[in-house]
């Protein structure tokens, strides 16, 4: 079985060759796009947030699967990176784009609960993950990636994983499961 994805995003060859002229190496593989794409057209009208815009390929790929009544929220510390994906996708009402820390934002954050946090950055994953956590609105789904070896981390990064990891499986509400597929994901459901 091919587990390429069968349809793109609209726009994803331009951010990802954005990315690439700017040499950026840590948008979101196609495999976590297309399961991002998923998880949002099974939120119908839902609330979507990314931690870590990047260039915005996430951006896309989400976009791609949210049906007309959902919005996504999403936050990136570098706005000259964002700042891509806010000119090629943000025509698009569904989406916000914040340009801040992530961690910051999540602390300061006063609105309603996700039903799709995607944490795909630091905050949110390996700061401020309590926080984020909070978030996710019962049944909700948080997904994180970049959980194998990837190039750039810094050396403790698998130790780092290994912690994050062993800690959200022993949550009692959530329900996870751990995907060694794309970049390394973990998807954890709110069960309470």
């Amino acid at each position: 079985m091919d587990d390429s994805p069968n349809r793109l995003p609209p726009l994803l060859a331009a951010l990802r060759a954005a990315a690439r002229a700017a040499g950026f190496i840590m948008s979101s593989e196609d495999r976590t796009g297309s399961l991002l794409a998923t998880l949002a057209a099974s939120r119908p009208g839902g609330r979507i947030l990314e931690l870590g815009t990047g260039f915005g390929e996430g951006t896309a790929w989400l976009l791609s699967g949210m049906d007309r009544a959902a919005d996504l929220i999403t936050v990136e510390l570098d706005p000259a990176v964002q700042g891509v994906g806010r000119q090629l996708l943000g025509a698009d009402p569904r989406v916000s784009f914040v340009s801040g820390d992530g961690g910051a934002w999540l602390e300061e954050y006063d609105g309603g609960p996700f039903d799709l946090v995607f944490a795909d950055t630091w905050p949110g994953k390996f700061t401020h993950l309590e926080r984020a956590l909070e978030l996710v609105a019962p049944g909700g789904i948080y997904l994180i990636d970049d959980l194998l070896p990837q190039p750039g981390r810094p050396k403790d990064h698998e130790a780092s994983v290994h912690d994050l990891l062993a800690g959200l499986d022993r949550r009692e509400d959530f329900r996870c499961v751990r995907l060694a597929w794309s970049s390394g994901l973990l998807m954890a459901v709110r069960t309470l």
